[in-house]
């Protein structure tokens, strides 16, 4: 995917997926989405030509390179950490590990990618770059279930069970790997590039070209919640029931498909040259102010003058922040010594004087750092659902009717449908009758909608511990050979019901605060630092598994996370994340509390109402088509 994309919607899983379309589907009317294709725009008319975007023309291509990359992304991971442990006879705690690391990185590489994109090659050769990466990432995934050679022999559920499967080998976990590490950097490059180069291809001084901006947003998010569906049931149903040959090749031949379009597009396409990244501003401004470290900032009555503030003429900000106090060290980046300055007002050196605007942009960054890292444990729940759910669910009945058999893989698709069905009514019935109570736009500010997905998540591990409690004790009472519980895996929908609507409050509450509370210009850095949210998530689950993996098991007992959970303790583990998510509350309701907004002058009124100093801002909306990006 976005979500890069999901362990993740979150690369996590199904629940990654649901990161970047539904934000598309939150509040938005119709006269703020032709803003927002305005604003989105302006930032995509930077045409190193004269040629004339020819807009739909160039869409099928781009499109079908962006979907059938989420495709094969997703159709991988989906399933995943069945292949795993079912084909490559992987312990669980080491499989999820895997997952976890994999998540992390394919959802930070984005932001390298962004940064590659627009400081040196651009959008079209990141992407074309990236396409083939991608490809032979799932070429190199599809022949580790291919070829002999490149898994471990196959085995019975039964010897499965009972741990006699000869475990995949170093050089098939370095097949696997390489595999995976393609596709990474895949995603690094396609999807922070896709909805920007699109949207270049739209001529913005048009009526047509207005439109057709706001009809590839909602072309895009089509394709995507098509993509989440196929893989979440055909694709997870074929590698589950049918052969992972196929299921793995399915999503290759797509790719390969995806960059002949992509390329066939090319003389269509208009190119637009690297301008730069925003990475550099914030580099420059953190020099400056060390290199000034030593400097007395003057007095609040004698400031005019003092600092650089040159008119944003000619560059892609379009409204200044005020010098603010806060964080008042960051100030003596802006102050003008002598000769830094030339006779025409520009600056002899960017890296020893920066403009009041570059310093204000790093505090916002710095005023949403907190909240970010709240963000990261608040996620970590999600990314369970992509690998110890699973777990659950293959020992489980999982049966429907005589015959048919839901695949583990598929069970992720309850969040999502959770989520398509609660923002609609969130949106049109729960706002309103909100809004009358409260007086507030959006029925609740930002930062308690965050609030409650994260108690949400919470209440999705209880309800998870609970009913493992109930499936082990079912699955030991009742022993059979495959250690199935005569349980439906039905009783995994509350769990994942929470989940969904953890994912509706706090994924795109995160997403609409992010980009409220950067400038319009550094709206890229808020969808990235979104993406590093879930990696940082993926890390942590991924260092808690190890921990608990090791410090939990003694002589006489196995761990929490051994490789048989009939026999492990899986639900004090879901209890341990629900523990560290009720701290990570507590945590989240103090830095809400202290949280200033961009923009609320000289940022030392403590009590300020949360929201009330962002009402009035330009509009927000645009960056959240870009999420996925």
């Amino acid at each position: 995917m976005s979500a890069s994309e999901d362990n993740g919607k979150r690369f996590s899983h199904s629940s990654w997926s649901l990161l970047c379309c539904r934000s598309g589907i939150s509040s938005t009317s119709a006269a703020e989405r032709e803003k927002n294709s305005e604003e989105l725009s302006r930032n995509s008319s930077r045409s190193s030509s004269n040629k004339k975007p020819e807009g739909w023309k160039a869409m099928p291509f781009i499109l079908g390179n962006e979907t059938f990359e989420r495709l094969a992304a997703f159709g991988l991971f989906a399933n995943f950490m069945v292949y795993l442990t079912r084909e490559f006879h992987l312990d669980q705690v080491y499989a999820s590990n895997i997952l976890n690391i994999w998540s992390g990185i394919t959802n930070f590489f984005p932001l390298i990618g962004a940064f590659i994109s627009d400081a040196y090659v651009g959008r079209f050769r990141t992407i074309a770059f990236a396409s083939f990466s991608s490809l032979l990432g799932m070429v190199m995934v599809t022949l580790t279930a291919w070829l002999p050679e490149l898994h471990p022999p196959p085995c019975t559920p039964q010897q499965q069970a009972l741990n006699q499967c000869v475990k995949a080998s170093t050089p098939h976990q370095g097949a696997l790997l390489t595999g995976l590490c393609l596709l990474s950097i895949g995603s690094a490059g396609i999807r922070p590039c896709s909805i920007p180069f699109g949207v270049d291809q739209f001529d913005p001084t048009t009526d047509e070209g207005k439109k057709g901006i706001n009809s590839f947003f909602n072309w895009y998010y089509t394709t995507f919640t098509v993509v989440l569906l196929i893989t979440q049931t055909v694709v997870v149903y074929i590698q589950d029931s049918v052969s992972w040959k196929i299921g793995f090749a399915i999503p290759t031949v797509c790719m390969f498909c995806s960059i002949i379009m992509f390329f066939v597009g090319t003389r269509i396409y208009v190119h637009v040259k690297p301008e730069g990244s925003i990475f550099t501003s914030i580099a420059q401004v953190l020099v400056a102010a060390y290199r000034k470290r030593k400097v007395e900032l003057p007095s609040e009555k004698h400031v005019d003058g003092v600092f650089y503030d040159p008119p944003l003429t000619g560059t892609q900000v379009f409204s200044k922040l005020p010098l603010t106090n806060q964080f008042r060290c960051l100030n003596k980046a802006a102050v003008i010594m002598e000769g830094e300055q030339n006779p025409d007002g520009s600056r002899a050196n960017k890296w020893k004087v920066v403009s009041i605007q570059q310093v204000e942009d790093v505090k916002c960054l710095a005023r949403i750092f907190p909240i970010w890292a709240a963000g990261i444990l608040g996620f970590t729940s999600m990314a369970q659902q992509g690998t110890f759910t699973v777990s659950q669910a293959l020992k489980m009945d999982r049966h429907l009717g005589a015959k048919f058999q839901i695949p583990a893989g598929s069970l992720g698709v309850i969040s999502f449908i959770t989520v398509g069905v609660w923002v609609p009514f969130y949106d049109r019935i729960m706002v309103p009758t909100l809004r009358r109570i409260t007086k507030h736009e959006g029925g609740i500010t930002l930062l308690q909608r965050i609030g409650i997905g994260m108690v949400f998540s919470i209440l999705s591990m209880v309800a998870a511990a609970l009913v493992e409690k109930v499936r082990r004790d079912l699955a030991n009472a009742n022993p059979s050979p495959l250690g199935i519980a005569p349980m439906s895996v039905l009783w995994l929908v509350p769990q994942l019901v929470l989940m969904g609507l953890c994912e509706a409050f706090n994924v795109i509450g995160q997403i609409e605060f992010f980009n409220r509370q950067f400038p319009e210009h550094m709206r890229s850095i808020a969808n990235a630092l979104f993406f590093c949210s879930y990696a940082g998530a993926n890390y942590v689950s991924s260092a808690l598994v190890t921990t608990v993996h090791h410090v939990t098991r003694t002589h006489s007992h196995p761990d929490w996370l051994t490789n048989d959970i009939n026999a492990g303790r899986l639900d004090y583990f879901y209890y341990l994340v629900a523990g560290i998510g009720v701290l990570n509350l507590v945590y989240f309701l103090i830095v809400a509390q202290r949280y200033h907004y961009k923009g609320s002058g000289d940022l030392q009124d403590t009590t300020q109402d949360v929201e009330l100093a962002s009402q009035g801002e330009l509009d927000y909306y645009s960056a959240k088509y870009e999420n996925s990006a």
